[in-house]
Order: structure tokens, then sequence, then C-alpha cells
């Protein structure tokens, strides 16, 4: 998945995905542990990040898979 935080947010941690923040775009890819799932399986991730200012949502998020 990948975002672009439109208030200065910064990611500090996540769980369940490894995560690059450059400035504003945010890309979270697998983790190692669930990086190929079965036919109708899921997974989630999590991340704890702080603002300055408003903490205002993305205007979009892109998914893919590979």
């Amino acid at each position: 998945m990948s975002w672009a935080f439109p208030s200065g947010q910064v990611i500090s941690q996540s769980w369940n995905g490894a995560y690059t923040q450059n400035g504003a775009t945010v890309t979270v890819t697998n983790a190692t542990y669930n990086g190929a799932l079965a036919s109708g399986a899921s997974t989630t991730f999590g991340f704890i990040a702080s603002v300055s200012g408003a903490n205002n949502p993305p205007a979009a998020i892109t998914c893919t898979t590979s």
C-alpha cells in the first residue's frame, strides 16, 4: 500500500507490515511472515504516527498485489 500524508504526519511504529516513509509518502509492504496468503485469506497491518498541525486523512490510498 502507499499513500501521501497531507499534514506532516510521521510514522514511528508499525506491526504486520514493513514501512518506509520519504517525506509525506508512505509505502507499506508485507512482513516476512505474511507475504504469501492462501486464496480468500487476509491480513492486516497497523501503525502509530504523530502529527504537527491538522490531522487530515490521505486523499487516496493505493493497493497493489503481486
